[in-house]
């Protein structure tokens, strides 16, 4: 449930670059832990037990998916190069001045 809550929270961290979100965009947000291995083996029969965090207090892991999100996309934009592809199809690197300008 909390996961859930917590990958909702990506479009916003997308949104913070200029990002929208179409129709037609395709979307889609996984959110994984590795908390809780022992929970997975509640099906077989016996009573696990899992830990949460409550929920007075998940508000400063909502701000780390929005700014995580919009970090990893600054720093991709950041970190690019030129690029060739197939049948030799050119991409050229974001200009390093203009994306300091645009997001200073």
């Amino acid at each position: 449930h909390q996961m859930k809550r917590l990958a909702r929270r990506v479009p916003l961290g997308i949104a913070m670059t200029g990002g929208y979100g179409y129709h037609s965009s395709g979307d889609i947000f996984l959110a994984f832990s590795t908390a809780n291995p022992q929970a997975a083996l509640g099906a077989s029969g016996r009573i696990g037990r899992a830990e949460f965090i409550p929920d007075v207090d998940i508000d400063p892991f909502f701000d780390a998916v929005v700014q995580g999100v919009e970090e990893a996309i600054l720093n991709a934009l950041v970190a690019n190069e030129d690029m060739t592809g197939r049948d030799g199809n050119f991409v050229p690197a974001l200009p390093k001045e203009w994306l300091k300008e645009k997001f200073g």
